[in-house]
């Protein structure tokens, strides 16, 4: 007899949720059978003295099961399945060499198609059990994640880049573990692995979103579309908990070919299948606890995110970020894109390592500048937990950590143009609920205006960068320049005598923190 906990059958199959995916023939229907536990001599392997855990949480992909008080689970499997341990708190998955979390198996008794870059080699019969060894760690409610946006490196030379402008600085970090929010690398998946060894060197879990540059682009369908990232990485939408909040990773890259042409795309989308699989991992989730979804296309532009939404809107505790359009935000999901919840939700797009995918003039390391559209520089961010609150700390790559803003203001004004004279001020991870303030000299602060608009800085740069690269600039062009979600703008005060004075910027973010800097201007009669 089974019994049925938060959803979950012990032992057994969870009942009333979607069938395992199609299979062409009854016969590929298996039974997977495993343990999870305490691998207290560290060989992965359960033998004598290891310690079975009661109440662990196993999934298909599909459905979740929950290990009974000697450990075992079961889950049926077909011929193309990944079955994974949903890590809990305070304990750890085993680590590969390159820090990448090893919880799940593969199971591809065929191994995968043939494919430009390699899949999954064929991984025979079913054993008789897919075992998951865990190890105690200590998770406090207050902890760090580092989050890097799109680092997308084309070949050796750009990972390099990513070596010496981001991950050198990182070492030594305090953070508990890092994430890629997708578009690893730039279509040559052979990248990976170089990748994954440089970011190896911070010394901590690594986990990885899929992009829609880190997919099989000669895939016929969205089932093989990840063939190369499985065999790497593991599954490509998951969970996991850490401290006291709860992860899911999101795979929203839907690959579509065209029946006629043959010609594939990607748009936005998250599919059914992993929808039920959200939706029964939340259910087993307490609504006071923090939900994190990382995913790589932004929400807004998921094309069923309305069904997610219908998941985490009543959840008082809920937020999202991404990656993938190559700037810095911060969005409030409201009705006006049908969401249904009593509090906007909060969606993150994050700061790309590779910022403009590597693009503009070399700097002194010979690294481009790559600053991305919206004016703001590469770099990734850091998200601090503590609980239920979290609060994002933007850094700038190879910048100081005070680094929070560019001002815009020209060298020198004369004393009757003050008032007349425009002040620009990109405020990196500012957003609609940023105050953004101006003092010259013996002046009042002033409140600065927000305004969507082209950072007029990057736009010059833009312009100066493409004039050079037409006289034989050796560089990567930059984008064109888009409007800012994170610019304030305000004329000068008047009656500011003559002399060399300081203009000074105050901004204050909606978690209540206030960032500082300053730019020097000379007053001229």
């Amino acid at each position: 007899m089974y019994r049925i906990v938060g959803g979950v059958v012990v032992l057994g199959v969870l009942i009333a949720i979607s069938a395992p995916r199609a299979s062409n023939h009854e016969d590929k229907i298996q039974t997977a059978r495993g343990v999870v536990y305490h691998d207290r001599n560290g060989n992965e392997t359960f033998d004598e003295g290891d310690k079975p855990l009661a109440g662990i949480r196993v999934s298909n992909g599909h459905q979740i099961v929950e290990t009974d008080d000697q450990g075992k689970y079961e889950l049926t499997v077909d011929d193309d399945n990944i079955l994974f341990v949903i890590k809990p708190r305070n304990w750890r998955t085993p680590l590969s060499e390159n820090m990448l979390p090893q919880f799940y198996y593969i199971h591809k008794p065929n191994g995968s198609p043939d494919l430009r870059y390699g899949g999954v080699e064929p991984t025979g019969p079913l054993p008789e059990s897919v075992d998951f060894p865990l190890y105690p760690q200590e998770e406090p409610d207050d902890f760090k994640a580092i989050m890097f946006g799109d680092t997308q490196p084309r070949n050796q030379q750009e990972v390099d880049w990513i070596a010496h402008d981001v991950v050198e600085e990182l070492v030594g970090t305090d953070a508990s573990f890092g994430v890629t929010l997708g578009d690893i690398v730039f279509d040559d998946l052979t990248i990976m692995e170089p990748l994954n060894r440089t970011i190896a060197l911070l010394g901590i879990p690594w986990y990885n979103v899929a992009g829609n540059h880190d997919i099989n682009y000669d895939a016929k369908t969205r089932k093989y579309a990840n063939e190369t990232f499985e065999r790497i990485y593991g599954p490509s939408y998951y969970s996991f908990d850490y401290g006291p909040v709860h992860f899911i990773v999101v795979d929203n890259i839907e690959w579509r070919v065209d029946s006629e042409t043959g010609k594939g795309r990607y748009r936005g989308g998250i599919g059914e299948e992993q929808l039920q699989f959200i939706k029964t991992d939340l259910e087993q989730i307490p609504e006071e606890q923090l939900v994190v979804l990382m995913m790589h296309i932004p929400l807004t532009g998921t094309h069923d995110r309305h069904g997610l939404y219908r998941l985490i809107e009543k959840r008082p505790f809920c937020i999202s970020i991404s990656g993938h359009t190559h700037h810095h935000e911060h969005v409030w999901i409201t009705d006006e894109d049908g969401w249904e919840g009593p509090e906007p939700h909060h969606h993150i797009i994050n700061v790309t390592v590779c910022g403009s995918w590597w693009s503009g003039a070399l700097d002194e390391r010979g690294i481009p500048h790559t600053t991305m559209a919206d004016g703001a520089p590469n770099g990734y961010s850091i998200i601090k937990f503590d609980g239920t609150n979290y609060e994002l700390d933007f850094h700038a790559a190879g910048r100081p950590e005070n680094y929070q803003m560019e001002i815009d203001a020209p060298e020198v004004v004369k004393v009757a143009e003050l008032a007349d004279t425009t002040i620009f001020v990109n405020v990196f991870n500012g957003s609609e609920k940023t105050k953004v303030e101006l003092k010259l000299a013996d002046s009042d602060w002033t409140t600065m205006e927000k305004t969507r608009a082209v950072d007029p800085k990057y736009q010059r740069s833009y312009e100066k960068e493409a004039a050079v690269l037409e006289a034989g600039g050796q560089w990567r062009k930059l984008p064109k320049p888009k409007a800012s979600s994170h610019l304030w703008k305000v004329n000068l005060p008047a009656g500011v005598p003559a002399g060399t004075h300081a203009i000074e910027i105050r901004a204050t973010d909606h978690w209540g923190r206030t960032f500082e800097d300053r730019r020097i201007i000379r007053v001229e009669d």
